[in-house]
Formats: structure tokens, C-alpha cells, sequence
């Protein structure tokens, strides 16, 4: 068995010249020759390699081209290797080279030095099965024949890491490699061969020795990742890129062993069709091939990729597989369909963001995308904007909402057209359908509504001063339930001041009370009342309006004098009293102020002086030299400038002191006008409160005293009564003895009080100064005639009394009944059954006693 191989490592070096002047000159793939490997004279399957994959290949059949244009200026510096390697034995042959150290022997003649040899670097394949060590290079110098030498070499992969690589044999020069080795470990090692003799002594120059590891295919392609993610739109034309997937391979790029080649091996679902994508055999990109993309029947794919090195070779590359996913992305292609072509839909009045129906739809499209979501629009049925039908971004729904509220006595029942449309338009390629319509009919149900006040708040303009039972205005409500019959009642709801009064069914309003504008109720001149109205509804609603009472100012107000104190010296020296007026009107019955001094008493206008500085300002002086410390009332007269001017006696307290050269009182002044003015002031005041409560007391208790004689000294004594049926009674209402009535009632009083204002006397009675004539005594004697005397003559001198009441005036009297001051005079009546009992003397007794002759004459009327 003997294999035979072509020498060829130095026989290509002047061919090789001439190939890249061929090259350069033509600049083309130039064929450098052919190479054969026999087998006992048969061809054998062997697998040839290059020692310079990057410009040269070889192919099968073994011919040797070069794989890039070549120039003149390249230069080989190591011969072109061809390794042939039997597949079945894995064996290669050849002569091992030698590499002699260059030689350093100089010619001095000569200009110019001769250059080093340059040393071609050795190729190894890797991956070699042996044997090992494996020879690889002998390295020889010319001075072993004179002297013995010892060999050695350095450097990665001799006596540096990884070490155990190489060795060489200290005699004879041969390098061998000891392993095999990995070009995707270490591709190429740097080693420098020593020669020495036997002591030491270095005999030549180290020279480098490069070993580059040749590749061999023993790496599968590798994709990035396992799984490739891309999508592609639904409907895309064909070549649309979808996605690129790579897969790298670690053996040498340069070489066929690292060139990939992609192609789709399964499509998975094969409809509409089993090549819907095809792929760039080079760059790996992925593209649509086929039209029918269609997301809702295919929503994904998943392709199958193989990588194959050798340029695709199925027969000697290496493959390896990959998963693309490509997934059809949406597009609006299918319209939203109502599920119904009538929605209903119900809405109390008065009640806003209410949903009132539901509207559902369909769509194809990608839920939650824009194709799919929807947007639904009022096109009729809505004029006035009552209603709007947001999406549920949930179920894609139609919330017909109540924005606006509706009455239902205008509006009671609303038809609607709504048109569903998604968020994204449809796709220009898809044939614009018929848009979807539904109709939304809605009923609307009445409630009982509150009544309003109209206008609310209302404003009247009234005169202050204004008397009690005056009717100031209507104030109604309206009721919006007009198809319904609801009555409406009326009630204070505030009134603060308690001047007004609503009448509960017409809604007028009264005042109770007089209206004063200074009241502390009042705020800026208005008053407020609110009041409250309710209907009859079930249930019933109710509502509140506001009355504002603008008064308008009259000259009600008397102006008193401010400040009310002041202080002075015992002796002024040209100083006053700056003073002015408060009133509580307003302008134009305020200012400006006239201020003088009373007549009386004598000595006010004696001591002192006022003079007017301004319309708010007067000056008040001393007149004398000299006053006597201690407090001064002053009484001063102001008048202000109202329509009628009213004017007041105000009196300012002044404290004369004696004065410091500053003019200010002194000290002890000042003590004792303190404990003056707190002190003592204070008991007074105690004192004059008490005495003033002891004398009302006192007086009360004489008028019930005169009350009760009096009505004693009208009875007749029971011993002098002719009258047998008159009995008397201790119990309650037996007889007019306990009958306590207040005859003051009938009496006018001297002077008018404000307790006489209160009680609605409205009389101003001058009584006459004339002396009181003489009324008669009583006699004591015991007959009956007596007493007509007596009152004859009595009634006789009260009707020529001038001062008796009443006096000639207007009187207004209180009527006689429930209200009245005066009480009831129903007690009066005395019993009619003594039929037996003669009164008709009374008739003697004068005209005023004639009723009551005739009341008690016993006749029949």
C-alpha cells in the first residue's frame, strides 16, 4: 500500500510571480495550476488545504485559483502549501524543510550589506490526529560542521504559556509539535530558534520562526439566537422585509469554512400558501414573497432557518437551524358592527352624568389596538347637547351619558342616531364600507322638582321707620311641575330681627315691627330675611329665596356730643375743648352740626363759650380766668341737617384740674379722677339703681293699695244695701270683690312714656292749667235720697271740671275683647231673676244712668 505526493512547496515560487503580474495585468480569478493525489493508481477521495486560505483556494477536484486580485507589490515571504488529507486515513505526506540560519559574513568591498534571509512561516493544520510529536521544520546551521551546536527555541508554546506545545531536538534541529492544535484557541505562535555551542556561546543570531495553525472546518454555524421575533403588517405586498437573522461560525471568515449560506427549510402554517417568505441566502434577511397575509386566519408564523458553511455545501459544509417568528401585526381592515340596530334606554329629569344605555359593537380587528377600539358619534337627535357616548376602554362599549340635564316638562323622550368608528381610519387598500348606525330611543321620567323663587334674591328699596302691619311686598315661588297640580306654602326661614311676617298661601309680606336701618341686624344698609316654600309633591321639595330690604335713611337719629369727657385747666391759657357730633344717620340728616349753649341754667352761658370751627367741629372755652377744679357738666345743644332737624341736649363732662407748667394736670389730679371715675362712680351708680328699684317698688305697691280702696269705697255697705239678692263671695268669680281690674287703663297719664308708645296710645293730651273745683262729700245719713244727691252733684262738677279727662283731643281707643289692655268688662252683669227688685230711682239720676235704668226697669225689653 503506498501513496504517492506531488512536490510542489518550492517549484511555485517563480510561477507564483508570474501569476500576480497576470493578475494585476488582467485583474481576473487567474488559475495557478493543478494538483492530483493518487492512490496505488486510483484516484483516492482526499480533501486538499491551502497554507494562505485568504488568497488562494483550491477546490475538489484540486485546482489552485486565487480568491483576490493580486499586485505587483505583494511579496510571498513563504511558500503556497497544499495538504492533502485522506479522508479514510487521515494520513499527509511530504519531506520535512529545513531552515538554515542566514550567514553573517560581510564582504567589506561591497557598499552594501546583504539583508537577513527572511524566514517563511510554517502551516499546521489543526485538529491533526498525529502521530505525535509530529514533525514540522528542521533547523540547521552552517557551523555544524565545524563545531558541535545545541538547537532551541522560545516563545509561546515552547518554554512560555501554553507550554508543551512544541519542542525540538537539541542536535539534530527538528522542531516537532507535541498536541494537536486549535486555530480558534491560538491561530498563529511566534517562536525564535537559538543555535549555541557546547559552552554557551551563542554562534548565530536567533532567527523567528512563525507556525500559523491552518483552519480546519470543525466549527458549526451558530445562530445569535435561537428564536427570532418579527412581525410584518397584514396585506403587505410581496417583498416587504420582515426581519434579518444572522448566524456566525467561528472558523476562519476567509475561508470557505466560515462563509454561510441561509435558506427557509419549513414554513409552519403553510397557508395561503407553503412559500409566503423566502430569505437573502447571504445576508439573511427575510421578505414577503407571496400576497394573502391575513392576521385574524394566520396570525403567526414560524419559520425553520438553516446556516450552512462552505458556501451552502450540503456535502462538505456544516449546517445548523434557527427559529424566526413572525407574527401579521393589525391593520384597520374591519370596520365596528352594532350588535343591535335600536338600544332604549331611561332618564329621570334634573340628573346629570347618568348612563342610560349600553351600545355594543363588534370588530375583527386586534382588541386593545387602534383598529379595534372605537369612537361612537351623536349625528342627529340631539340638538341641544344633552347626551355624549364615551368608550369603556375595557368591553370597547358605547356609555350613552347624560351631560346636560333634561327637563322633562319640555323634553320627554329623545331618539338618537350614534355611528361607531374606530380610533385609526380604515386601511387605503380596504373597500370603505357602509358605516354602522344604530338608533338609541330614550325616555325621559318626571320628578317631583323643587319650586323657585323668581328672582332670587330679591331687592327692595323701604323708607326706615316703616310702622308694623305694612304690607311691603309679594314674594311667590314658581312651581316647574306645571302638568301636575301642586300648591305651594310659604314660612320664615330667618328672620333675625323678627320685623317680618309671610302669609303661607298668597306669599305676602308684612312688617311686625318698626324697620330701623341702625339696627346691628342691618349690614350696609340691607337686611336679609330668607323664607322657605314647599309643594305638595310626593315627596315634597322645597326651595329658599332671599328678601333684601334696602332702608333708606331717615332723621331718626339725634346727634350727641364726642368725645363725651374732656379735661381743662383751672387756668386757661387760650386752650379749648375741640368737640364734634355722632350721629348715627346718615348723610345728607347728619352733618354739618350746629352746636350753642342752653339758657338755662345761667351760669353754663356765664363760665363758658362755644364757637363753631366748622360743619363737624366746635371749640368749647372758658370765659373766666379762673374755674375751680372738679366735674363739669356742660350741657351743649346740637342740631344736625336732616330734612327735619332734629336737635339734642348732650351733655360733655369736663374735668377742670390743675395744670404743670406743660399745661397737663397733675399727678394726684389724675388719682383722683381715677378713683373717682371708677370707684365711687361705680357705687353711685349701685346706689342710684337700688333706690330707683325701691321707689318703683314702692309705688307699685300704693297703686294697688288705691286700687283696692277704691273699688271697696264703690261697693255699697251690705248694712245700707237695699238690694236682698246681692250676695257676696269669697270663691273665684262669685262676686266683683275679687275682680281685680287695672282702672288705670281709663285714666290718662300725665306725661308720655315710651310704655304708652308701646301699647299703641297714639295721643298727645295737653291738660288744662285751671284750678280743681270742689267735688261733694258724702253724706252719712241713711236714707236712699241721699245718695242721688250726691251723685247729682258730683256729675255736676265733673262736667265744669276743665282739667278732668277726657280732654279735648284725638283719642284712639284699644277694642273691648281678646287683645285688649283694658280686659273684658263682661263681669258687670248682674242676675236678672229678682224680677221684684224696683230700679226705677236710676231714672232720677241723670241721663248717663238711663241705659242702665232701663236694663234692670224689669220690663220686657
Amino acid at each position: 500500500f503506498k501513496n504517492h505526493f506531488q512536490k510542489i512547496s518550492f517549484l511555485m515560487f517563480p510561477f507564483l510571480w508570474a501569476a500576480s503580474w497576470i493578475d494585476d495585468m488582467y485583474d481576473v480569478v487567474f488559475i495557478c495550476l493543478a494538483v492530483k493525489y493518487v492512490d496505488c493508481g486510483r484516484e483516492a477521495h482526499v480533501r486538499f488545504e491551502c497554507s494562505q486560505p485568504g488568497d488562494f483556494g483550491i477546490s475538489v477536484d484540486g485546482v489552485v485559483f486565487a480568491l483576490r486580485p493580486l499586485h505587483e507589490s505583494h511579496s510571498w515571504t513563504s511558500p503556497l502549501l497544499i495538504r492533502a488529507q485522506d479522508e479514510d486515513t487521515q494520513q499527509q505526506w511530504g519531506d520535512i524543510p529545513e531552515i538554515v540560519f542566514p550567514s553573517h559574513q560581510i564582504d567589506m568591498s561591497l557598499k552594501r550589506t546583504k539583508r537577513d534571509w527572511v524566514i517563511p512561516p510554517i502551516n499546521v493544520a489543526e485538529n491533526s490526529r498525529g502521530p505525535f510529536p509530529m514533525e514540522l521544520v528542521r533547523i540547521r546551521s552552517d557551523n555544524d560542521e565545524k563545531v558541535s551546536l545545541r538547537y532551541s527555541v522560545t516563545g509561546p508554546g515552547a518554554d512560555q504559556p501554553p507550554t508543551g506545545v512544541f519542542s525540538i531536538d537539541p542536535i539534530s534541529g527538528l522542531l516537532t509539535v507535541l498536541k494537536p492544535l486549535d486555530r480558534e484557541h491560538l491561530p498563529s505562535f511566534n517562536l525564535r530558534a537559538h543555535a549555541v555551542d557546547l559552552n554557551g556561546n551563542q554562534v548565530e543570531n536567533p532567527i523567528d520562526v512563525i507556525i500559523n495553525v491552518i483552519d480546519m472546518n470543525d466549527n458549526r454555524p451558530e445562530f445569535i439566537q435561537q428564536i427570532w421575533n418579527g412581525s410584518v403588517p397584514e396585506g403587505s405586498k410581496p417583498g416587504t422585509s420582515v426581519m434579518t437573522v444572522t448566524a456566525v461560525d467561528k472558523d476562519d471568515p476567509g475561508t470557505l469554512n466560515g462563509q454561510l449560506r441561509y435558506k427557509i427549510v419549513s414554513q409552519n402554517p403553510s397557508i395561503p400558501s407553503p412559500n409566503m417568505f423566502t430569505i437573502n441566502n447571504r445576508t439573511g434577511s427575510i421578505i414577503t414573497v407571496a400576497a394573502g397575509l391575513d392576521r385574524e386566519k394566520v396570525p403567526q408564523y414560524t419559520l425553520i432557518i438553516q446556516a450552512t458553511d462552505m458556501e451552502g455545501n450540503p456535502m462538505y459544509g456544516l449546517s445548523n437551524t434557527g427559529t424566526a417568528v413572525i407574527t401579521i401585526t393589525d391593520v384597520n381592515d374591519n370596520p365596528p358592527e352594532f350588535t343591535s340596530e335600536t338600544f332604549f334606554g331611561t332618564v329621570p329629569e334634573n340628573q346629570v352624568n347618568v348612563i342610560v344605555a349600553n351600545l355594543t359593537v363588534t370588530d375583527k380587528d386586534q382588541p386593545n389596538t387602534g383598529a379595534w377600539k372605537t369612537i361612537y358619534k351623536i349625528t342627529a337627535g340631539d340638538p341641544m347637547g344633552h347626551f355624549s357616548v364615551p368608550t369603556d376602554p375595557i368591553s370597547n362599549e358605547g356609555l350613552v351619558t347624560v351631560v346636560k340635564s333634561i327637563d322633562y316638562e319640555i323634553n320627554r323622550s329623545f331618539v338618537l342616531m350614534v355611528v361607531a368608528l374606530n380610533e385609526v381610519p380604515l386601511d387605503k387598500g380596504i373597500r370603505l364600507p357602509r358605516q354602522s348606525t344604530a338608533t338609541v330611543s330614550i325616555r325621559v321620567t318626571d320628578v317631583n322638582e323643587s319650586p323657585y323663587f323668581q328672582p332670587n334674591p330679591k331687592v327692595l328699596r323701604l323708607q326706615e321707620g316703616m310702622q308694623a302691619e305694612s304690607e311691603i311686598t309679594v314674594f311667590t315661588a314658581q312651581d316647574p311641575d306645571r302638568f301636575e297640580q301642586q300648591s305651594l306654602r310659604y314660612s320664615t326661614l330667618s328672620d333675625p330681627a323678627n320685623w317680618l311676617r309671610i302669609d303661607p298661601i298668597s306669599g305676602r309680606i308684612t312688617t311686625i315691627a318698626v324697620l330701623d336701618r341702625e339696627s346691628p341686624f342691618v349690614q350696609d344698609n340691607i337686611y336679609t330675611a330668607t323664607f322657605l316654600t314647599i309643594d305638595s309633591g310626593i315627596p315634597p321639595a322645597s326651595s329658599t329665596g332671599t328678601l333684601q330690604i334696602l332702608l333708606l335713611d331717615i332723621n331718626d337719629n339725634a346727634p350727641e356730643v364726642f368725645p363725651p369727657e374732656a379735661e381743662m385747666c383751672e387756668k386757661p391759657e387760650n386752650n379749648g375743648i375741640n368737640i364734634t357730633a355722632l350721629d348715627g344717620d346718615m348723610d345728607p340728616n347728619t352733618g354739618p352740626f350746629s352746636f350753642e349753649l342752653p339758657l338755662q341754667p345761667s351760669d353754663v352761658r356765664k363760665n363758658w363759650t362755644i364757637t363753631r370751627l366748622s360743619g363737624e367741629y366746635a371749640q368749647l372755652s372758658l370765659k373766666i380766668d379762673f374755674l375751680e377744679s372738679g366735674l363739669y357738666r356742660i350741657p351743649i345743644i346740637i342740631t344736625d341737617s336732616g330734612d327735619m332737624p332734629l336737635s339734642n341736649t348732650s351733655y360733655l363732662r369736663v374735668k377742670v384740674c390743675h395744670c404743670d407748667h406743660n399745661g397737663d394736670c397733675t399727678d394726684q389730679e389724675r388719682i383722683m379722677s381715677a378713683g373717682l371715675g371708677t370707684g365711687a362712680i361705680i357705687t353711685l351708680l349701685l346706689c342710684i339703681i337700688t333706690l330707683l328699684i325701691l321707689v318703683l317698688l314702692f309705688v307699685m305697691w300704693m297703686k294697688r293699695r288705691d286700687k283696692e280702696r277704691l273699688v271697696k269705697q264703690l261697693l255699697i255697705d251690705p248694712e245700707e244695701d237695699i238690694r236682698d239678692s246681692i250676695l257676696k263671695y269669697d270663691e273665684e268669680g262669685g262676686g266683683e270683690e275679687d275682680q281685680d281690674y287695672d282702672l288705670s287703663q281709663l285714666q290718662q297719664p300725665d306725661i308720655e312714656t315710651d310704655g304708652l308708645k308701646a301699647i299703641g296710645i297714639r295721643r298727645m293730651d295737653e291738660r288744662p292749667l285751671h284750678p280743681e273745683p270742689h267735688y261733694p262729700v258724702r253724706s252719712t245719713a241713711p236714707h236712699p235720697g241721699d245718695i242721688g244727691d250726691f251723685i247729682s252733684e258730683g256729675l255736676r262738677a265733673a262736667d265744669n271740671d276743665p282739667t278732668a279727662p277726657p280732654y279735648d283731643s284725638l283719642l284712639v281707643f284699644d277694642y273691648e275683647g281678646n287683645g285688649s289692655t283694658a280686659g273684658s268688662l263682661s263681669s258687670i252683669n248682674s242676675s236678672s231673676s229678682d224680677g221684684d227688685q224696683d230700679y226705677d230711682y236710676l231714672h232720677d239720676w241723670g241721663p248717663r244712668f238711663t241705659k242702665l235704668a232701663d236694663m234692670y226697669s224689669g220690663t220686657d225689653e
